[in-house]
């Protein structure tokens, strides 16, 4: 695994709805970099600088991980937990009291 992979990838929406696995911190930071600087903010900032210390090694990967997850919750650009949405249905198929 390369150095800068995060344990669990950020699943954010990009596009029109389309989900994607941010996986590293290189994909973090490519997004961040991406970003229109018209809509910059002090979170897309942290994020970003986050990203850029994770690597240079100064700071965890899990750290710059944790900046861009919460840059993509106030930007609402984090995907909904499909797993969650799934067996949020199935258990509510399998209760006869639940329409």
């Amino acid at each position: 695994m390369k150095p800068d992979m995060f344990k669990e990838p950020v699943t954010i929406l990009v596009g029109i709805g389309f989900p994607a696995k941010v996986r590293s911190v290189m994909d973090a930071y490519r997004h961040l970099a991406e970003w229109p600087p018209s809509v910059r903010d002090s979170a897309h900032s942290i994020a970003l600088n986050a990203c850029r210390a994770a690597l240079q090694g100064e700071i965890e990967v899990e750290t710059a991980r944790g900046m861009f997850a919460a840059f993509a919750e106030r930007h609402d650009l984090l995907a909904p937990d499909l797993d969650a949405v799934v067996a949020t249905r199935h258990s509510r198929d399998r209760d006869p009291h639940v329409r």
